[in-house]
This record gives C-alpha cells, sequence and structure tokens, in this order.
C-alpha cells in the first residue's frame, strides 16, 4: 500500500504560515510590502487588540483587477519575478508569492481593491484558505486588507503569542524597519481608535527625527552625523549618532536597497571606527543605507528576508570603516577644552613651512569652570542625607553565588590607617596583607542600593519635590513598561504623572538621588527592564534597585576628601557588603604583598 502522497494546499499554506506569519508584527510586514511595491503614497494600519482580532492595511496604490485579486492569494502567485534569473534583478520588496497564501490560512481575510481605470472594485473574503465570497463592490482606488482573528483555526499558534503589549513592541519594531527606509511614504498607525504615528513624508532624517525625535532627544538632527560614500561598488550614506550620546540600549538599523537588514560584520566595522571614543557597555545609534546593484546581493536567504547575503562585502568592510571613521574625524576635528585637567594644556604648533620642536603651554585656572558653576557642596553629607543605617540588620543579607555569606568587604588594624584617591576614580586603602583598590563608584553604588531594595519592599521613598518639574518622553513603544513600573518608581520616590501618549511628567525625585539627574535615572531603569522583559517580582525588583543606585552614585572623575572616603567604606564594611556587583563587576581588589613584591 503506498503511503506518500500530496498534502492539500490548506494544510501546505498552513505549514508555510510557520516560517512567514510568526506574529501579528510579521503579517503586518507583509502587507506594508505589498501596499509599498504597488507604489502607494500613503498607507493606514488599524489594529485592534495587537493585531489579533483586527489588522488592516490600506494604501492608495495600484490596486488589483477581479482575476489579480483573486489569483493574489494562490500559493507562488506573484507578479514580482517570471523567472528564475529574476531573483538576482529584485526591485520589490516582496517576490515569493507566498504572504497572502499564508495568511488567508491561518486568518480571515477580507480586501477591497480597485485600478484606477476601473468603475467598480472587487470585494473578496477569505477564511481558511476557503473562498467565502466574492462580488463587485464601490470602493475607492487602491487595496484594503483586513486580516481579523489571526490564528484562529491554530489555537496552538494564537496560544503562544505573547502579552499585547510585548506583540505591539514587536509591531512597533517593525513598523520602524519600514517606514526609516520610506520617508517618501506617509504613513498612519491606529491602535485602539487611537492615533499612534502619523509620519508626513519628508528625507531620511526628518523621518528619523519624525520618529524617534520625540521621544529620545539624543537623536535630533544636532545629534547625528552626516556620512556619505560614492564608489563603484557601493553607495554608503546615513547618519551615525554622536560618541557622547552612545547608550546601552541605542537605535541601530542597516539597510541595503531600501530594505531592513541585520549584518553583524558590518556592525563590527562600525564598532571598530568607534574604538576609544565609547564609555564601557554603550554602544552608538546609527541608520546606515546601502545601494548596490541588485545582482550583488541575495536576499532569497530566510522567509523573512532580513538576512542579505553580499557578494563583496569584504570590499565594503573597509569603505564602511573609512567611512565612519573620517565622519568622527570631522566631528572632532577641534579639540575641546576640558577645565576638569590639569592646569597645563600642551599646544603644538604646525607652521606652512616648519615645525615648532618647542610646544607652547596655555595656563589656566584649574578650580574654575565655567560648565559647573560653584554649587552648595553636599558631598559632605552624604551620611545624614542618605540617612543609610550604620547597623546592617535592617538590611537583607547579600549572599554571593555560593549561597554562603559574604564576609566584610575590608578589615582596619589600626587608627592610622588612611584611605587616599587614586585618579578621582579608585579609593586606595593600605592593608595588613597588602593594598586594597576599591572602585569608588560601585562601592557607593552598593551601599544605596541596600536602601533603594529596602524603599522598593517597603514602599516608602523619601520624595523631594522639584521647583520646575521636568518631561519625560519615552515613545509610545516603551510606555508600556513604564506603567508596568510606575509602583516601583512611586516606591522609590519618583512622583510622574501621564501627560500624552509616551510623555510623563515629573514632579518630584527620590531624595537619595542627590544632584543627579532624573532624567538619566529613570532612562537607565527602563533600559534595564526592556532587558530582562517579563521576570520573577524579586528579580525585577533586584535589578530596578541597582539600575537607581547605579544612576544615584557618586560619578568617576570626582574628587573625595578623606571624611568622604572613610564615610563609604565604613557603610559598606557596616552592611557586610560582597565584592561584586549585582551584575557581576568587582567592586574591589586585593593586591597582595607577595603580589606586589614580586613585581621588584
Amino acid at each position: 500500500m503506498d503511503i506518500v502522497h500530496l498534502l492539500p494546499d490548506s494544510v501546505a499554506n498552513q505549514i508555510a504560515a510557520g516560517e512567514v506569519i510568526q506574529r501579528p508584527a510579521s503579517c503586518l510586514k507583509e502587507l506594508v510590502e505589498n501596499s509599498l511595491d504597488a507604489g502607494a503614497s500613503h498607507i493606514q494600519i488599524i489594529l485592534r487588540d495587537a493585531g489579533r482580532t483586527l489588522l488592516q492595511v490600506i494604501d492608495d496604490g495600484t490596486g488589483m483587477s477581479t482575476t489579480d485579486a483573486r489569483m493574489a492569494f494562490e500559493r507562488h502567485a506573484t507578479s514580482k519575478i517570471s523567472n528564475a534569473a529574476d531573483l538576482f534583478q529584485l526591485h520589490t520588496m516582496g517576490f515569493r508569492g507566498e504572504a497572502l497564501a499564508s495568511i488567508c490560512a491561518v486568518a480571515t481575510v477580507e480586501v477591497q481593491t480597485r485600478r484606477e481605470e476601473d468603475e467598480l472594485g472587487t470585494l473578496l473574503e477569505i477564511s481558511g484558505s476557503d473562498v467565502i465570497r466574492q462580488e463587485p463592490v464601490q470602493c475607492a482606488k487602491g487595496t484594503n486588507m483586513r486580516v481579523k482573528n489571526l490564528f484562529f483555526n491554530v489555537p496552538a499558534r494564537r496560544r503562544f503569542l505573547k502579552t499585547d503589549q510585548t506583540e505591539m513592541r514587536n509591531i512597533y519594531t517593525e513598523f520602524a524597519r519600514i517606514v526609516l527606509v520610506n520617508p517618501q511614504v506617509r504613513f498612519t498607525l491606529i491602535s485602539q481608535d487611537e492615533v499612534v504615528y502619523d509620519l508626513k513624508a519628508g528625507s531620511d532624517k526628518q523621518r528619523i527625527e519624525a520618529y524617534f525625535g520625540h521621544s529620545q532627544r539624543h537623536l535630533y538632527s544636532s545629534q547625528l552625523i552626516d556620512i556619505h560614500i560614492d564608489t563603484e561598488l557601493v553607495n554608503i550614506h546615513g547618519f551615525i549618532g554622536k560618541p557622547e550620546n552612545a547608550s546601552r540600549n541605542p537605535q541601530q538599523f542597516f539597510f541595503v536597497n531600501r530594505r531592513f537588514m541585520k549584518h553583524p560584520y558590518f556592525h563590527k566595522a562600525i564598532m571598530t571606527a568607534y574604538q576609544g571614543l565609547l564609555h564601557n557597555d554603550t554602544t552608538p545609534s546609527y541608520f546606515i543605507y546601502f545601494t548596490l546593484p541588485p545582482e550583488s546581493i541575495d536576499v532569497n536567504i530566510h522567509p523573512t528576508k532580513t538576512e542579505v547575503k553580499f557578494a563583496d562585502e569584504q570590499l565594503i568592510f573597509p569603505i564602511l570603516l573609512s567611512t565612519v571613521r573620517e565622519a568622527l574625524g570631522k566631528y572632532n576635528i577641534i579639540p575641546s577644552l576640558d577645565f576638569d585637567t590639569t592646569g597645563k594644556i600642551e599646544m603644538p604648533l604646525q607652521g606652512q613651512n616648519k615645525s615648532f620642536s618647542t610646544p607652547a603651554f596655555l595656563q589656566h585656572d584649574k578650580t574654575y569652570n565655567p560648565f559647573h558653576p560653584p554649587q552648595p557642596s553636599v558631598d559632605s553629607h552624604w551620611k545624614s542625607l542618605y540617612d543609610i543605617p550604620q547597623t546592617k540588620n535592617e538590611y537583607n543579607v547579600i549572599h554571593n553565588s555560593d549561597n554562603t555569606p559574604s564576609t566584610a568587604l575590608f578589615e582596619t588594624e589600626s587608627d592610622s590607617v588612611h584611605p587616599y584617591q587614586l585618579n578621582n576614580r579608585y579609593i586606595v586603602l593600605p592593608q595588613a596583607n597588602g593594598l586594597l583598590l576599591i572602585d569608588q563608584h560601585r562601592a557607593h553604588a552598593l551601599v544605596l542600593y541596600e536602601q533603594c531594595l529596602k524603599r522598593l519592599k517597603d514602599h516608602n521613598g523619601e520624595v523631594q519635590q522639584l521647583l520646575f518639574p521636568e518631561i519625560w518622553d519615552v515613545g509610545v513603544a516603551d510606555e508600556y513598561i513604564v506603567d508596568s513600573i510606575t509602583d516601583y518608581l512611586h516606591s522609590l520616590g519618583f512622583e510622574l504623572n501621564r501627560l500624552t501618549r509616551g510623555s510623563y511628567n515629573i514632579s518630584g525625585v527620590p531624595a537619595i538621588l542627590g544632584n543627579q539627574s532624573p532624567l538619566s535615572a529613570l532612562q537607565q531603569i527602563l533600559d534595564s527592564v526592556r532587558e530582562i522583559g517579563n521576570i520573577a517580582q524579586d528579580e525585577r525588583e533586584r535589578r530596578i534597585a541597582w539600575s537607581m543606585a547605579d544612576s544615584s552614585a557618586i560619578p568617576y572623575g570626582k574628587s573625595l576628601t578623606q571624611n568622604e572616603m572613610t564615610t563609604i567604606l565604613t557603610q559598606l564594611n557596616s552592611q557586610g557588603e560582597y565584592n561584586r556587583t549585582p551584575n557581576g563587576k568587582p567592586v574591589s581588589i586585593l593586591f597582595s604583598n607577595e603580589q606586589i613584591n614580586s613585581l621588584f
């Protein structure tokens, strides 16, 4: 008895949908790309329940005839290519002919479409690959595609969808990848009957500012550096972020021939260009657009079409690297005068025909810094300001990874031993068995961490009212994260109220924050929560407490008095703290007498 047989088209389409349509965001991507291929100048996206109940895409493109509308939902039916050679001459976003067939296999799809030369359009409704109805209808030029009840006939797939907030975040991510590379098209995104984005047509930079500028101020045009180079091999243009605006969660986009792509090799080129210009744990934002002949790339690697293979990527790498380096060099061509450096600045002079062998020196008053006007010092009142108890009984005992209580960080055997500061970054403390080097920022952050953790558990954060409230713009993609941690922020001492979508008013800040920026602290907390996603409440509290403590601790480069250093070390020692931060970074290193002697 023969056992090999052909699968029905409906089953084959559901299998294909497993690769092409993974969630509402991937469905949105396929429909919008079809609208772009149809030459639309305005695309409207309407969502209900993060695309589960309704995902509607309306465009003013060319539309389809009655026959084309019916054929478009057949598997491997496409207007983009005709033969295998066309795969290497692609000028459209889609070409496989799988998307619409996959969508209608796992949802109910209703489409209204009309060409400009037709008096009547076509209404077609398909559910689970079965045609429900097809009839003429009066409609506007273009295509109106409604996808309802996604995965209604695949309950296992629907059950594995995440929360509405998570699915909306995926939609925003996919939406950004499309709108940033198509600034010539107007996009409108409506969710739950509320307009989230209305992006007018414009240039690449205008689109970047319209999408990110309101929520991330470091991406304004003044904070972006233009790059551009034309070669016979490739044309590269776009924008890179200034080094000082690098962050732990930057916006990074590569586009090739107006298509979003992921490319770790080219990312390495950019990071190499920034080498030596970034702070620890930060990476720059960038928006890079590649244009090159279609035959020199292959986008037919994965159904999502985000992986692109280049024929000459090893030649493009140095071009990209040198272009970014040149842009950064032009930006940094005028050195800034650092008023916090030593009092002598060496200025080598170069003449047109000769160089001067003797450098000139400029003397300046080290105590004067116009960017940091004198303010009443609170450094000597850390202990009273932060109100940190001297007994560890009020706090939970922190354990090491082996679940054994940690010992005291240091021990002093004589009152004559005094700490001193190294490079305005480390506290050096002589010990009987060696020399202890302590990171001043991390040590202070550990002290504050215990206090923040206790306030999160007790919900009794001390609030310092702001004379002039500040506005915190997070953008619509992150507002659900802020809403989910509002109670934590209130427990720490933040007072904030929602103004509009993605925008909050800050009227009070934790007293522990001191003179540090509340916006920076809130952004650091937001970045931390975004990274961890859905985890246990205790772990979330620890992450939030550490983010708050890390942003409130004394910064590197701050000169400390002996009393200030002693206060930090005494508080840290009294808590019986461990010598690593919650994220695993060392707080102190002991150089033993044997190690020191071996150096000599």
